[in-house]
């Protein structure tokens, strides 16, 4: 296949480099300084000790430059909220029919995609592989737990021949009927520790040992599988992660018992690593993912008619810092500020 990945950083380099190394033509856009690298020294993907760099891929800088070429797959692996923008730039690809696979974070951006390109294959992933930039053009796979998720958007678009790529490329894979369960499900891994560690400047195992702050997240989680049973859906096992048992436990089980879970389950699986959210504001971007995590619970929670207050406070607290409209410094390292815009 040929494939373009818009928006290649930790995970668009990982899906790229295996791919180009099981036969496919791929192309990456990215920043400028991941272009020149790659150009320089090739793709580059260290995993279980070995780094293996694909001087075979093509990095440029802006869509524009393929903008009349045939590709079989246009790839989304850019953060959330550039999908707009990325949507706008592929649309004279999108009007070959060209099909569009969204992997990303988060709820909302296949509705994104939808609204700005309209009758164009939208498919959908997730991904529940821990990868990390190293430099410009070179990541790391830190874990081998976990794999990508497919699943179609309508009816008649197939992810069969999609998966059977990626499988050959080294990647596992699991099918899904319903596009939403998945992503839902992702959500729900996606906002443990995410925005309470990057409001409070705290890894999530400190997060998590906090009494009070364990009680915030275990609500923010909660919140949000009442929001998806109140759409229809019911989490479900994801590559390496069964959600369904984790939300149970997560929102039934004694926090005594609970918390040590917290941390075998959600820290060790994440590498070590700060969440993304804290990424967002360490770099100083004006926007963050947080728009399509707690944010899209607290959107649709208001269309079924729930109240989700934890939701609401990661929320806007980490929006009002990313936006400069509050300091950082009035919640870093200060688990009673963020508790207290809780009410709890």
């Amino acid at each position: 296949m040929r494939l373009l990945i818009v928006g290649a950083g930790a995970i668009g380099s990982l899906v790229g480099n295996r791919l180009a190394r099981a036969g496919h033509e791929v192309t990456l856009v990215g920043r400028p300084s991941y272009v020149v690298a790659v150009r320089e020294r090739g793709l580059g993907l260290e995993e279980a000790g070995r780094r293996v760099y694909v001087k075979d891929v093509r990095a440029i800088t802006h869509v524009a430059e393929v903008a009349a070429e045939p590709f079989d797959l246009i790839i989304f692996t850019m953060k959330a909220y550039d999908t707009a923008v990325a949507a706008a730039q592929v649309r004279p690809l999108a009007r070959q029919g060209i099909p569009i696979l969204v992997l990303q974070n988060g709820v909302g951006s296949e509705e994104i995609v939808a609204q700005r390109l309209g009758e164009v294959s939208i498919l959908s992933a997730v991904i529940t592989l821990v990868v990390e930039t190293l430099e410009a053009g070179l990541v790391r796979l830190s874990t081998t737990r976990g794999g990508i998720g497919l699943a179609p958007t309508a009816p008649d678009h197939s992810v069969n021949s999609l998966a059977e790529a990626f499988r050959e490329a080294g990647f596992k894979v699991v099918i899904y009927p319903h596009y939403w369960a998945m992503k839902w499900s992702k959500l729900l891994l996606n906002i443990l520790g995410n925005a309470s560690s990057a409001i409070l400047d705290m890894f999530p195992d400190l997060v998590f040992a906090h009494r009070y702050l364990f009680a915030l997240e275990r609500a923010a989680f909660c919140e949000a599988r009442a929001v998806m049973r109140a759409l229809g859906l019911q989490p479900v096992s994801l590559p390496g992660y069964p959600v369904p048992p984790l939300a149970w436990g997560i929102c039934s089980l004694p926090a005594w018992l609970l918390q040590p879970i917290f941390e075998r389950v959600i820290v060790r699986s994440r590498g070590g690593k700060m969440p993304s959210l804290y990424l967002d504001i360490v770099r100083g971007q004006k926007s963050s993912e947080v728009e399509f995590l707690n944010g899209a619970v607290v959107r649709y929670a208001q269309e079924v008619g729930l109240e989700v207050p934890a939701n609401y406070a990661l929320y806007t607290v980490c929006m009002d810092i990313v936006k400069g409209e509050i300091g950082w410094e009035e919640y870093r390292g200060r688990p009673e500020r963020l508790l207290a815009a809780a009410s709890l």
